[in-house]
């Protein structure tokens, strides 16, 4: 049985409320959790002292347990000094907007020596590509 820290959403439409339960990791987001640990509301100030509500003994005992927390409460517990904060992923060049994602290759092409293959090929294999695609001297078939 595979534990998770997480949210479970509640509240109305357009008006979100989140309540921090301890669930198994199959279960449904919404559905059957084991314990509410907490709650967050987003919907207040980022200083307001009711956004996010932790009961911290509860939360010590189920990761002793070997409750994982997802990445969202992980932050939660972090902010509340419970957890070491974990180092931000890049965002994926893939879901970045277009224009954001052109800047950023016009800046690698800009830092980039002129010789040099573009970021995610080598140049060998750049060659070699390029080698495949041009027909090489055929024999004369008239010799």
């Amino acid at each position: 049985m595979s534990l998770k820290i997480r949210l479970a959403r509640g509240g109305a439409k357009k008006r979100p409320f989140y309540s921090i339960v301890v669930a198994e990791s199959r279960s449904p987001r919404d559905g059957r959790f084991i314990e509410k640990l907490g709650t967050y509301n987003p919907m207040l100030d980022k200083g307001h002292k009711d956004r996010v509500v932790l009961n911290s003994e509860r939360i010590q005992h189920w990761i002793k347990m070997g409750a994982l927390p997802s990445e969202r409460v992980t932050l939660f517990l972090a902010d509340a000094g419970m957890m070491q904060r974990p180092e931000i992923r890049e965002t994926p060049q893939r879901s970045m907007p277009r224009a954001e994602r052109k800047k950023l290759e016009a800046a690698k092409g800009e830092a980039a020596p002129a010789g040099a293959a573009p970021a995610g090929q080598p140049a060998e294999a750049k060659a070699e590509a390029k080698a495949e695609k041009t027909p090489e001297a055929a024999p004369a078939a008239g010799a």
